[in-house]
C-alpha cells in the first residue's frame, strides 16, 4: 500500500496568499476612505464649533475678532499664529468663547488647514485645501469665490466676496 504525501502543494500555498492579498488590499481601501470621511466629519464639526464661538464672541462685543482684513492661520503662510489668546489665528476667540482654536486633523504643508479673515463686521472661516472627500456637487459649504477649490467655507454675507 503506498501512502499519499501529507502537506499542501505549492499552487495551493501561493493561491492562499493571492486571495489573503487580495482580501487584504480590500479592506485597507475601505478603511483609507473612511479615515478620510472621518476628518472630513471632524473638520466640519470644528467649523460649526468656531462658528457658534464667533457669534457668542460677537453677541459679547458688538464685532467679530478682526485680523484687520488679512487671513490667518498656523502655518507660515499666512503668520503662523498661535491657537490661543490675542496672537491666535481667530484672535481673543480660545480660551473664552472656546477652549482652543483647533488644528486640522491632516494638515497640509501649502493648505494650512482652518484660515480666518475679518474686517471686524464680517468674517470667513475656511478650511482650506484639505477636504478629503467631497466634490464639487457633494460640498454644500463651498466658497462663493472659487467653488473649484472645494473649500468648506463658513462666512458672514458681507464676506462672501473674499
Amino acid at each position: 500500500m503506498k501512502e499519499t504525501p501529507r502537506g499542501f502543494t505549492l499552487i495551493e500555498l501561493l493561491v492562499v496568499i493571492a486571495i489573503i492579498g487580495i482580501l487584504s488590499a480590500v479592506v485597507l481601501a475601505s478603511l483609507s476612505t473612511a479615515r478620510s470621511k472621518s476628518r472630513d466629519a471632524h473638520r466640519l464639526e470644528a467649523a460649526h464649533q468656531l462658528q457658534l464661538a464667533l457669534e457668542t464672541y460677537r453677541t459679547s462685543n458688538a464685532t467679530y475678532p478682526s485680523t484687520s482684513g488679512g487671513w490667518w492661520a498656523t502655518c507660515a503662510t499666512y503668520g503662523s499664529h498661535a491657537s490661543t489668546g490675542s496672537t491666535g489665528w481667530i484672535p481673543n476667540l480660545a480660551p473664552t468663547y472656546i477652549s482652543v482654536l483647533p488644528d486640522d486633523p491632516k494638515p497640509q504643508a501649502n493648505g494650512c488647514g482652518y484660515l480666518y479673515r475679518s474686517d471686524g463686521t464680517n468674517y470667513m472661516l475656511l478650511v482650506y485645501g484639505t477636504v478629503e472627500t467631497y466634490t464639487q456637487t457633494t460640498n454644500n459649504w463651498v466658497r462663493p469665490l472659487a467653488p473649484a477649490q472645494l473649500d468648506f467655507a463658513f462666512y458672514t454675507e458681507g464676506a462672501s466676496a473674499w
